[in-house]
């Protein structure tokens, strides 16, 4: 893998970060996800207008992408209701490296050589290790169900967006009709959020929209790399979006153990070097 895609996945994983810290601080987490999905929404509109459609066959995998996402923050949405962020979004992420792998294996092929799985490895007990104390007072059985669910369903959706994108013939127009969908997420929860749509702050939709376009950004990146590296690599890269978040909070929102999160980012980026060497 170049220093140029990693570099680009990076990126990625910090702006995801980005966007997660915006939620995170949000009083309403469910109508900020909805503002985040109208926020993929504005420029998808005018991208797909503009744009060639992508190959016909890959709009399964855009459609397929989209049910998956609905999953996705369904699971998420009750993962919340049953256990803090800081237990389990480390859980749901960590888990997706490994899996990601080996939906690639099975489904297209790619075999990671041992040095990658070990960089796999590394980042995914990285991102343990940025909220071990959390993680070592317990996690209940629900809370736990829901995060794995939500690990599962980011694992599926990058598979099916890594081989769509690639099916396509255009990164571009893949990437904006996926973001276009996003209509229907930003619709339901418009609906069930209808009686408070109106009492919504003007700084609180601006902040939710711009979270959308950093969040857009983000997967655009990501799209484009899966084009040029394995996705279980890709994964793995774009996991390390954890410790960015854990770093923001620590700098930013004052939380956490500084030693224990600078151990966890060490780890992450020597499973970083471990891929980028390997594949």
């Amino acid at each position: 893998m170049t220093l140029f895609v990693i570099l680009i996945i990076l990126s990625a994983a910090l702006l995801h970060a980005v966007w997660n810290a915006i939620v995170k601080i949000a009083a309403d987490r469910t109508t900020m996800l909805g503002l985040v999905a109208f926020g993929h929404v504005l420029p998808a509109t005018v991208m797909v207008m503009v744009l060639p459609l992508p190959s016909a066959e890959s709009f399964i995998y855009i459609l397929l992408s989209t049910v998956v996402h609905f999953g996705y923050y369904f699971m998420l949405g009750k993962a919340y209701q049953h256990g803090d962020l800081s237990v389990v979004y480390p859980i749901a992420r960590g888990i997706v490296p490994a899996l990601v792998s080996l939906w690639a294996m099975v489904l297209v092929g790619e075999v990671l050589p041992l040095q990658a799985w070990g960089g796999i490895a590394l980042i995914a007990f990285g991102i343990q290790l940025s909220s071990w104390k959390e993680l070592r007072s317990g996690v209940g059985r629900s809370a736990l169900g829901f995060a794995v669910g939500t690990g599962f369903c980011i694992s599926i959706y990058s598979v099916v967006d890594g081989i769509g994108v690639r099916l396509s013939g255009n990164t571009l127009s893949y990437w904006a009709w996926g973001a276009f969908l996003h209509l229907f997420i930003a619709g339901f929860v418009g609906v069930k959020k209808r009686s408070s749509l109106k009492y919504i702050p003007a700084k609180v939709w601006m902040t939710g929209i711009l979270g959308g376009l950093v969040s857009m950004t983000a997967y655009g990146l990501v799209l484009y790399a899966k084009n040029f590296a394995p996705l279980g690599a890709v994964s793995a890269l774009r996991e390390t979006s954890v410790i960015f978040a854990a770093l923001i909070g620590f700098i930013f929102l004052k939380e956490g153990n500084w030693i224990r999160r600078l151990g966890a980012a060490a780890l992450m980026a020597i499973g970083v070097a471990l891929i980028g060497l390997a594949v």
